[in-house]
């Protein structure tokens, strides 16, 4: 079973990106992606290396962002892909049964993303956000509503993750579109006390859909 709360790290350096990655894992995070923009393959690869041992400590799930085959030459759980990024067939002959993440917008990128065999969408943005650079049209609960119908009509099932500028109070309704989770970057890394903020997620992470079934 995935976890229904990812952390997105952040940092301009190996240092920072460590830092923030260990502190989120001391607050109770159980699965980190590493997203280590414009730095090297090998910057990556030597970080990656670091955050894996880490989070091999602390049982956490480690997926890396863009790079598969750094994914698979330091066994990192798995990868997640941009839509912009590698096919998700062409990964998977690189990891063999590791995770695959994709990132979708629309309706037609989860129905895409689901033909592909991804083991979980990122979808989004919520809400503007500025941790991405390129940002496809923000979504809202309305646009997540839609999607989750969608896919309910078909009768086809995925953890759905909602990503992108999304704060606390955004999550029971998130929840309630029928979103198996969220995925999350600064209001973990810039919170002054991440363990408090973990157990007020989780909580509504949690709760919210037990209340609704």
């Amino acid at each position: 079973m995935f976890s229904k709360l990812q952390y997105i790290s952040q940092g301009t350096t190996e240092v920072k990106q460590l830092n923030n990655i260990q502190q989120a894992l001391d607050a109770g995070c159980n699965w980190i992606q590493l997203r280590f923009k414009n730095a090297t393959p090998a910057a990556i690869n030597a970080l990656a290396a670091q955050v894996k041992e880490i989070c091999a400590s602390c049982n956490a799930t480690f997926i890396i962002n863009d790079h598969p085959q750094i994914a698979k030459e330091i066994s990192a759980d798995g990868v997640h892909l941009g839509l912009q990024d590698m096919p998700v067939t062409d990964a998977r002959k690189i990891t063999g049964d590791k995770i695959i993440g994709g990132t979708a917008n629309t309706l037609d990128d989860v129905l895409k993303r689901i033909d592909e065999g991804c083991s979980y969408i990122g979808l989004g943005p919520f809400r503007f956000t500025t941790t991405k650079e390129k940002l496809s049209p923000v979504l809202g609960l309305e646009g997540y509503s839609k999607i989750m119908e969608g896919l309910n009509q078909r009768q086809m099932k995925v953890p759905v993750y909602a990503i992108g500028g999304i704060v606390l109070e955004d999550i029971a309704a998130i929840m309630q579109t029928g979103a198996y989770g969220v995925a999350l970057s600064g209001i973990i890394t810039h919170h002054s006390d991440k363990k408090l903020l973990l157990q007020q997620l989780n909580t509504l992470l949690y709760e919210t859909v037990n209340d609704s079934e």
